[in-house]
């Protein structure tokens, strides 16, 4: 049984705060939304903390600035807001300039199940993969997140995270599990199928890959948290060997990573059977727990195990 720690936002802002307190020269930047993990920042580090209030455009052109002027800065919001608000702020004030400012977004997916598709970042993938110089974490557990603020920290130019803001179960045992170096980490190996999740469907690819043994297929499960740049070579020699692929993503189907990894099996032209599994491309106005919208939407576990399973078997590959 996976143990439960603190949330991937708590996680990232402990380590990025003892980073700041030995570096000056790190800014955290808010626009007016708190979170406990910030208190140290306003009452320990107050000269290097700013909260611009409802002004996301203006906290991304305050962050250009003071990059400019040799700053290492972060940038927090609910990822809606971190993302499309200032969407015209980042390309041109960030990645036209290539600065080394971090876009922080809280609220992967139906994270903020309860506020509707205002607060649900479900697009935000597809959106900052298309900026050039653009570098796209997405963690799936609190050692990973703990792990990306020092990353971050040392890495040149425009980078975005999105991380979970509630207490999740851990995917590594250890931050030692961790590679970097690939982009992607297989956590589980497979014969038959491999899923090829990120974030918090990591843990969710974990489960149903338990689920499908039990139905004879042997899935392994490859956490992909590094979007941008996407390394296709490395990836290409995990699965070339099995007969089915799976994406899964609590992220719009277009432009998420099932995008990505389709575009890898077209041209890689291998005889590989493949399948998308995300939220279908339309705003989900229904209110209540995550897992309740899980289920409406076809990405909880069980919903899952049943269009794998039949869609394997129709496939005849496994009879």
């Amino acid at each position: 049984m996976m143990q439960w720690v603190q949330g991937m936002r708590d996680s990232f802002f402990t380590s990025l705060f003892s980073i700041a307190k030995d570096d000056k020269r790190v800014i955290l930047i808010t626009s007016d939304t708190g979170a406990i993990c910030h208190d140290r920042f306003r009452d320990e580090l107050k000269d290097q903390y700013i909260n611009v209030g409802i002004a996301e455009q203006n906290m991304i052109g305050v962050a250009a600035g003071l990059a400019m002027a040799g700053k290492i800065v972060y940038v927090y919001a609910i990822i809606p807001f971190a993302t499309m608000r200032c969407y015209e702020q980042i390309r041109v004030d960030l990645c036209c300039m290539n600065l080394p400012v971090t876009v922080v977004g809280v609220g992967v997916g139906f994270d903020y199940s309860t506020l509707g598709p205002t607060h649900h970042g479900i697009e935000d993938i597809s959106l900052m993969r298309s900026l050039p110089e653009m570098k796209i974490y997405s963690p799936a557990d609190s050692f990973m997140a703990e792990e990306l603020a020092k990353l971050s920290y040392e890495e040149k130019g425009p980078k975005y995270i999105r991380l979970d803001r509630v207490g999740s179960p851990l995917v590594y045992k250890n931050k030692k599990e961790i590679d970097f170096s690939k982009g992607f980490n297989v956590v589980r190996e497979g014969k038959d199928l491999y899923i090829i999740a990120t974030g918090r469907m990591v843990f969710n690819a974990l489960n149903v890959a338990e689920l499908l043994a039990d139905l004879s297929i042997d899935t392994g499960v490859i956490d992909l948290f590094k979007i941008k740049p996407f390394n296709k070579n490395m990836l290409w020699d995990v699965i070339k060997d099995v007969g089915h692929v799976v994406t899964l993503e609590e992220h719009f189907i277009i432009g998420g990573i099932g995008e990505l990894v389709g575009g890898l099996l077209l041209n890689r032209r291998k005889p590989v059977e493949f399948r998308a599994i995300g939220i279908p491309h339309a705003f989900c106005r229904s209110y209540g727990t995550r897992d309740y919208l899980y289920r409406i939407n076809g990405i909880d576990k069980h919903s899952m195990v049943e269009t794998i399973n039949k869609w394997i078997k129709t496939e005849k590959k496994f009879l």
